[in-house]
């Protein structure tokens, strides 16, 4: 099954919303590689370059992303917040990803859920 931009979306986007593992990965990367320097040091969102956190977001998810490479561990309050807000940086976690390798997870998906499907009718 062909893999498209739209199914590569959806998948990430919901793979953020609801696998912590992948919120976790994504909120670390975000803020370590799209994150300026002086963003990481200040906890916020300073330069207006289209990546790293959106100006509403930096703070909050700049903390939660030091706590978590610090702590591993957020508590259930944060999660919540962290898998709101990650599946808007979905194309971000998608530049960053192995594209063969999300390429595979979202085919396998999509072979899984219509087999799923086709078993139901």
């Amino acid at each position: 099954m062909k893999v498209t931009k739209k199914a590569r979306r959806i998948f990430v986007k919901e793979k953020l919303r609801t696998d912590k593992k992948w919120a976790a990965k994504g909120l670390v990367r975000i803020f370590q590689e799209n994150q300026t320097e002086q963003e990481k040091v200040y906890e916020d969102t300073i330069v207006e370059n289209g990546i790293g956190f959106t100006g509403a977001d930096g703070n909050i998810m700049s903390s939660f992303a030091k706590q978590y490479i610090k702590r591993k561990s957020l508590s259930d309050k944060q999660w919540k917040i962290v898998q709101k807000k990650m599946p808007k940086y979905w194309g971000q976690v998608i530049e960053m990803s192995d594209k063969p390798r999300l390429t595979k997870m979202v085919s396998d998906h999509l072979d899984n859920t219509s087999t799923q499907t086709e078993l139901k009718l």
